[in-house]
């Protein structure tokens, strides 16, 4: 059993298939997860990092393969890119802030996320930026976005009225 978790609120609701988080699938340096986000709605968001080793923070390189689409993608720190991405475009993080990822209205947006960083333990730990971190706060006055949870197959082809 994968498990499934919905994070965020409103328009911030995505879901996260969790396969190969630590606590889920036994590896040594491996941490994958599926993220479904809807139509019109942002996740890897607020805007994060995880390239500095602290209590808080795990040092990752991470790769986001997307499926449908269109979205867009931001990473920035040492450079700023916001990338249209749909199926079977790939974004690098090697380093820096990236998010939100950007469902457009319409088009649900399915990315599979792979990390590894040099730490002996699995963790995806993450510091937000500072100047969006407010934004976390603001999801326990907002519902859940409806649509979620979903199967997986649904984020590939199927349309909001096959969710269960």
């Amino acid at each position: 059993e994968v498990p499934v978790e919905v994070r965020g609120a409103g328009q911030a609701s995505r879901q996260v298939n969790n396969f190969c988080a630590p606590d889920a699938f036994d590896c040594d340096k491996l941490v994958a997860v599926e993220v479904l986000t809807p139509g019109g709605n942002w996740s890897s968001y607020p805007p994060h990092k995880h390239d500095t080793a602290s209590e808080h923070e795990a040092v990752l390189e991470e790769i986001y393969y997307f499926e449908g689409g269109p979205g867009y993608q931001r990473v920035y720190g040492t450079h700023d890119t916001l990338a249209e991405v749909s199926g079977g475009d790939v974004v690098l993080v090697p380093h820096g802030y990236h998010g939100p990822s950007m469902a457009a209205p319409g088009y649900d947006l399915y990315y599979l996320n792979v990390l590894a960083g040099p730490a002996p333990q699995r963790s995806m730990a993450f510091c937000d930026d500072p100047n969006h971190a407010w934004i976390r706060s603001s999801w326990a006055d907002q519902v859940v976005d409806p649509r979620l949870p979903r199967r997986v197959t649904d984020a590939r082809g199927g349309s909001p009225g096959d969710a269960p």
